[in-house]
C-alpha cells in the first residue's frame, strides 16, 4: 500500500461540479439561502440511489456555484486535494451549460476556474487543464454551440472538448460536426462511451467522432475484436472503477475489467469521475485497484505515464511532467 502513496498520479476524467466537496456545497448553500437538505445528509454525504437521483443531486449541488469566485474556490479546493494525494496533473471537465444556468458567461466561468487552478499550482506545483463538454441529450445544436463558444473564447488552460450526458441519447453521428470543429481548432477530443452503452457505443464514438481517448470505454471488453482495435489504434481509456461500481455497471471491483483490459494491451488510466458522490478520490482509485489486482509500483507508474502521454497539454509541460514522474523512481518505496 505504501506504493500507492509514493507514485505520482495524473487524472484525465473528473467533472469539476461533481468534485465539489459536501462541506463546500453546504457552506455556499447557507450563504445563498439554497436548501440542499434533499441531497446532503447530516453526515455530509450526498444522497442518491440510482442514476436519475444522482443527476438530481449533482444539479442541486452545482446550483450553489454562481460567481467566478465560487468556481475559483471549487477549482482551487479540488486541485489542492489532488496534489495532497500525490497528483502532479489533473484535467477537469467543465460544463458551459451549468455556467449558463447559473447566469454566468462562458468567459467568466472559465476565468474563475482558471484562477483557482493557478492558485493551487502556485502552492503545490500541480498542473491543471480544462475540457469543455457538450451534453448529448441536449442535442447536436447545443453541443455545436458549446464548441463555437470554446473556439471563439480561447483560454490557455482550456485544451480539450468532450461529450458527456446520457449515452443512450443521440447517436455519435449527430455530433461529428462539433468534433470536427473542435479538432480543427486544435483541441484534444474525448467522448464518454462504453459505460451504460455497450461495445457498439464505443465503436460509434471511434467511427464518427475520431477520438483518441474515451471516457470509461470499459464495456469494450465484451467484444474481442473491439479490444484488439483499441490496442492497434492506441486508444486511451479514462477508466473510473469506483464510479462504475457506485452506479452499478459492475457489482464489485474484482469483476471490473480494468485489469483484463490492461493485460490485453489497452492503454488505461485511473480516474475519479465525480469523487464525493461515489465515495472515492484519485488516491483511492490507485490504492483499491492496486490492492484488488496486485499491481506493483511499476504498474502504477505505467498508468500515470499513460495519462501524461495522453494529456491535452503542450509538449514542454508534458516533458516536465514526465521528468517529475521518473524522478519518483529514485525515491525508496519502503
Amino acid at each position: 500500500m505504501s506504493d500507492a502513496i509514493t507514485v505520482p498520479k495524473a487524472e484525465l476524467h473528473c467533472h469539476i461540479e461533481g468534485a465539489a466537496p459536501p462541506t463546500l456545497v453546504k457552506r455556499l448553500a447557507e450563504k445563498r439561502g439554497v436548501d440542499v437538505s434533499a441531497v446532503l445528509n447530516g453526515n455530509g454525504k450526498y444522497i442518491w440511489s440510482d442514476f436519475t437521483t444522482f443527476l438530481k443531486a449533482y444539479d442541486v449541488a452545482s446550483s450553489v456555484f454562481r460567481t467566478p469566485a465560487d468556481y475559483a474556490l471549487l477549482a482551487e479546493t479540488y486541485f489542492r486535494m489532488l496534489a495532497a494525494e500525490g497528483a502532479i496533473y489533473g484535467e477537469v471537465f467543465i460544463s458551459p451549460d451549468h455556467a449558463q444556468a447559473a447566469g454566468l458567461s462562458y468567459r467568466s466561468y472559465v476565468e474563475g476556474l482558471a484562477a483557482g487552478i493557478e492558485r493551487a499550482k502556485t502552492d503545490t506545483a500541480i498542473e491543471g487543464r480544462m475540457i469543455a463538454i457538450g451534453v448529448r441529450h441536449f442535442g447536436s445544436a447545443s453541443v455545436e454551440r458549446v464548441v463555437k463558444e470554446v473556439v471563439g473564447n480561447p483560454h490557455p488552460l482550456v485544451t480539450g472538448f468532450g461529450l458527456a450526458g446520457d449515452e443512450r441519447s443521440g447517436h455519435p453521428a449527430n455530433f461529428a460536426k462539433a468534433f470536427r470543429m473542435a479538432a480543427e481548432a486544435g483541441l484534444g477530443t474525448t467522448a464518454h462511451a462504453g459505460e451504460f452503452g455497450g461495445p457498439d457505443s464505443v465503436t460509434a464514438a471511434l467511427e464518427f467522432l475520431r477520438v483518441k481517448r474515451l471516457g470509461h470505454g470499459v464495456r469494450a471488453i465484451e467484444d474481442k475484436d473491439l479490444v484488439k482495435r483499441l490496442v492497434d489504434e492506441e486508444i486511451v481509456l479514462e477508466v473510473c472503477p469506483g464510479s462504475n461500481i457506485a452506479l452499478g455497471v459492475y457489482t464489485h471491483l474484482r469483476f471490473h475489467p480494468v485489469n483484463m483490459l490492461r493485460k490485453e494491451g489497452v492503454k488505461v488510466t485511473l480516474n475519479s469521475d465525480d469523487p464525493p458522490f461515489f465515495g472515492t478520490t484519485l488516491g483511492k482509485e490507485y490504492s483499491s485497484v492496486t490492492e484488488t489486482f496486485g499491481w506493483g509500483f511499476d504498474d502504477q507508474m505505467d498508468v500515470t505515464r499513460t495519462a501524461i502521454e495522453a494529456a491535452f497539454c503542450d509538449e514542454p509541460t508534458r516533458t516536465r511532467l514526465l521528468v517529475r514522474l521518473e524522478s519518483a523512481r529514485q525515491v525508496p518505496t519502503g
